[in-house]
């Protein structure tokens, strides 16, 4: 018999999450964004965990999340996967902040911003729309290329379908989008030094 994870909290509208914050009862903000989306805006107070870090260390950081998290991402997707990780491992107070920075800027609540950079999801519609512009004209002289963009487009709705991007996830290792990575001993160490 497996183990189900324990059931989760609903999201967290942001102006609910705004004004948790306002009255000094904010939640363990883990933001699972890229470093470079991170840095290009994010919620005041929040830890930069990518996502791919904190499945690779959810059990070195449920230690010290023992109080409600607020998962954030750029529009509530990744979050909802970081979720799955940590709910999966056992952490039982999680939500999501629903419709992620986007929302929380919405809301008008403040934000930290840094050098302006492309949020992964416009990056991926450059790549497939440009691949599929190009083999779709090359197509024209050279027989066969278009099936490269059927390629793209089948790619494209099982990431929708399966709610998953390989593209994204390739575009998320390269220089623009990685920066510094976060040392998950240094985001451990804030965690514990934060009361």
């Amino acid at each position: 018999m497996t183990a189900t994870p324990p059931p989760t909290r609903p999201s967290l509208g942001a102006a609910a999450l705004h004004g948790l914050v306002r009255e000094g009862r904010a939640p363990r903000l883990l933001d699972v964004r890229t470093p470079g989306e991170f840095r290009t805006v994010h919620i005041p107070g929040s830890y930069n965990v990518p996502l791919d870090t904190l499945r690779e260390h959810r059990a070195e950081l449920l230690a010290h999340l023992d109080e409600e998290v607020v998962l954030v991402c750029r529009s509530g997707a990744r979050a909802a996967q970081a979720e799955q990780a940590l709910a999966g491992a056992g952490l039982p107070d999680l939500r999501v902040l629903e419709g992620g920075v986007n929302a929380w800027e919405a809301a008008g609540a403040p934000v930290n911003r840094g050098l302006e950079r492309w949020d992964m999801e416009r990056q991926v519609r450059l790549v497939a729309g440009s691949a599929v512009l190009v083999t779709g004209l090359v197509g024209v002289l050279v027989p066969g290329v278009h099936l490269i963009g059927t390629a793209i487009g089948a790619g494209l709705t099982f990431a929708a379908l399966s709610d998953s991007c390989l593209m994204g996830v390739l575009l998320s290792r390269l220089p623009y989008n990685r920066g510094p990575r976060p040392d998950v001993r240094s985001v451990i160490a804030e965690l514990r030094s934060t009361p």
